[in-house]
């Protein structure tokens, strides 16, 4: 089973709502929980399965950046094969757009971290989210059930 893990800090500079806001945009399916760290800043977090990524995994498409959201997953398996961990611009999805940024944001990023009960459950989970392509074109299109 594919277990999905959220977090986003809201800085004290930043408005708490819109920090929600952008959580909810990316994973509709999901409420955040805000623990409070100190008076003006806190952290949201939501737990869930491969469903929280149904959004993603749409978005992915329509920005037509299949490609580039393998590449990001790619980069942070871990060594036993059974997580990745990856992050999105919590400045962009404020607009519900997707976007993968080169390294954490002077604000924080929003933060993705997946786990998989073996490497081989991570390797369809990673051919349902991002198939491999040839010119841009997914060469295969697996359905969630089969994760």
């Amino acid at each position: 089973m594919i277990k999905t893990t959220v977090t986003a800090k809201a800085n004290p500079t930043e408005d708490r709502e819109v920090v929600y806001e952008a959580i909810k945009k990316m994973f509709p399916e999901n409420e955040p929980i805000y623990e409070e760290l100190s008076e003006h800043s806190g952290t949201f977090s939501l737990v869930g399965d491969i469903h929280s990524l149904v959004n993603i995994h749409y978005q992915i498409r329509q920005e037509q950046i299949i490609d580039t959201a393998r590449t990001q997953l790619s980069k942070s398996v871990s060594r036993d094969g059974k997580s990745t961990f990856f992050i999105l611009s919590k400045q962009v999805a404020t607009v519900g757009r997707l976007n993968f940024p080169a390294q954490k944001e002077p604000l924080g990023s929003i933060e993705i971290s997946i786990e998989a009960d073996s490497p081989e459950e991570l390797v369809r989970f990673f051919d349902w989210l991002t198939p491999p392509t040839e010119n841009g074109i997914p060469d295969f299109e697996l359905d969630i059930t089969s994760v």
